[in-house]
């Protein structure tokens, strides 16, 4: 059933629009290359449902094809230019708004034996916690919901500690924003938001890693 999904491929009007920020297609010389629209619109698919790149519709053409050129594109930044790009024109074009912004996480599960390449767990962005391995993902949208900047880390860092980094990358910083502040201790966390708001953060829940007993009630007392 799977392999009849065909929402996630590029319209015309979205065709036209990226064609223009990606690489060159590679002249027809020796083995044809499968065209940048058919390899992208392989990618959209692999990644809309979370099959395996062996497990694409053969319409997209080999696997390897598919796979190597969103990684070798990833690596070159090409992703990174061509969100940057589309924001400046939607920015251009008076549709985006960024009076305010809208901050969230969430957590996905990874495979056991998800972990393993090289450069370890954090160039995976995979994390340890009670569930196994998890990789946290982080996002900026503007105030119409669209998305500006987002941060992968491994599923147990805090989202305060990221927060500072998805507020300064892309367009459309915090007002009166300033260099990152050090969040990364749990304690400096409400202190380093202050610091980058210019303004009162709430505190949030102490943590009792240095103090098992901190925040629990008394044994016999009333919650």
């Amino acid at each position: 059933m799977l392999g009849g999904m065909a929402t996630s491929d590029l319209t015309d009007a979205q065709w036209e629009r990226l064609r223009p920020l990606l690489p060159p297609q590679k002249p027809p010389t020796g083995r044809p290359a499968n065209d940048h629209r058919t390899v992208i619109n392989g990618i959209l698919w692999v990644l809309r449902t979370g099959c395996p790149w062996r497990c694409r519709p053969a319409r997209y053409g080999s696997w390897k094809t598919v796979s190597s050129r969103f990684y070798r594109w990833q690596k070159a930044g090409v992703w990174d230019r061509i969100l940057a790009e589309l924001q400046r024109r939607a920015d251009a074009e008076g549709r985006l708004d960024w009076s305010l912004h809208f901050v969230d996480s969430t957590v996905v599960r990874a495979h056991q034996h998800a972990a393993g390449a090289k450069g370890g767990s954090a160039a995976e962005a995979l994390g340890r916690s009670r569930g196994g391995f998890t990789t946290k993902i982080h996002l900026r949208c503007e105030r119409n919901g669209r998305p500006m900047v987002f941060v992968v880390t491994g599923g147990e860092r805090h989202e305060q500690s990221v927060l500072p980094v998805l507020m300064e990358q892309g367009s459309g910083q915090a007002p009166g924003a300033r260099t990152t502040p050090d969040t990364t201790g749990p304690r400096r966390r409400g202190q380093g938001l202050q610091q980058f708001f210019g303004s009162t953060v709430l505190e949030g829940t102490p943590d009792r890693r240095g103090d098992p007993d901190q925040g629990r009630p008394t044994p016999g007392s009333c919650l």
